[in-house]
């Protein structure tokens, strides 16, 4: 039987190491259990969605939700649902498209899957991160993964040839879903939904080198190509905030829907995408006036979890239910809805 182990105490100090464990099931497993809920993150919620570098793969998650749904984008079809996860937090892919991540906060794990296969990978399948593994970052080699912490508010650089940590920075406040690398890699900016702040990282020394406060109740983040500027949702004041990253200090805010999660760059850098899970909207945001030029309605509970297509002409948004919403950017309309199986199990 397909499980996994629950990760140890030890995942929380430095001396990370390669969890022997199984990994999720596929779809053929249905039958299998899911391990218990742990409660510690319950109340915080979030979903994910991942866009394969060839756009043929679509991968998406809800925290609520213990299955991953893998979805083929030209034919709409379900490709598989995994299985044995409890509280999925974030997807992202490799560089080259062959495998991707899967963080699960409850079982304090990292598993990566074959995107052909959806199996695991013969090696460094499970990763170790410790219960609270939230958002992940990957480095543009895909050698390095970072994962937020939330429940050791701890950042975790693990090299993904071996799955071992190669450091575990300390001094954050509850880092949760938010946390992007700088265009160039040199830095790493991760949200801290204590204090609502962000803190930068160098990630040649790992280590806290500023923060940016003025956030209110902060979610999604976002950093232009230039790398000089960051967008952040503001859920508890209904707007999102404009960052100078050099002056660290929040310029001015835009005013969206209720209950903003979202603050997707478009490829071109030229619009901020906005999912206003109260409101069932996005508003779009043209980045050279910061002026909501188009809100998009027919969402259910839209959060961060929304993609563009290298063109930029296609945006991908996730619903609650994890359906996927196509949107036509040239017509800011949604065009196409890829219906999602029924959850596994209701917690």
């Amino acid at each position: 039987m397909n499980t996994f182990f629950r990760t140890t105490a030890l995942a929380l100090c430095s001396t990370f190491v390669l969890v022997a464990a199984s990994v999720p099931a596929n779809a053929a497993n249905a039958a299998e259990a899911t391990p218990a809920r742990v409660t510690f993150d319950g109340q915080i919620r979030n979903n994910s969605l991942a866009l394969s570098p060839d756009e043929a793969t679509a991968v998406v998650s809800y925290s609520e939700r213990p299955d991953v749904i893998v979805y083929d984008l030209a034919t709409g079809a379900v490709r598989g649902v995994l299985r044995g996860y409890v509280t999925p937090r974030n997807i992202v892919f490799a560089p080259d498209g062959k495998s991707f991540y899967v963080s699960d906060s409850s079982l304090g794990t990292v598993t990566r899957l074959d995107t052909t296969t959806l199996k695991p990978l013969a090696t460094a399948s499970t990763l170790a991160a410790g219960p609270g593994a939230f958002g992940t970052a990957l480095s543009k080699d895909g050698s390095a993964l970072y994962v937020n912490n939330q429940a050791s508010s701890t950042v975790t650089r693990l090299d993904t040839a071996s799955g071992q940590a190669k450091a575990v920075i300390t001094g954050f406040a509850q880092p949760r879903q938010g946390v992007r690398l700088s265009p160039d890699g040199a830095k790493l900016y991760v949200t801290n939904f204590l204090g609502d702040k962000v803190t930068i990282v160098d990630t040649q020394t790992d280590k806290i080198e500023g923060e940016i406060t003025g956030f209110n109740k902060i979610r999604a983040i976002s950093v232009t190509a230039d790398g000089k500027t960051l967008f952040a949702a503001n859920s508890g004041s209904n707007d999102i905030a404009v960052v100078d990253i050099a002056a660290r200090r929040v310029t001015g805010t835009v005013p969206v829907g209720r209950d903003p999660y979202g603050a997707a760059l478009t490829p071109d850098g030229r619009f901020v995408y906005s999912g206003n899970l109260a409101d069932n909207t996005v508003s779009v945001i043209d980045v050279a006036t910061l002026k909501v030029v188009a809100t998009i309605a027919g969402f259910k509970q839209p959060r961060q979890a929304i993609v563009f297509t290298r063109d930029g002409k296609t945006a991908y948004v996730l619903n609650e239910d994890l359906s996927i919403s196509k949107v036509e950017r040239a017509g800011q309309r949604i065009v196409a809805t890829v219906a999602a199986p029924q959850a596994v199990a209701a917690y």
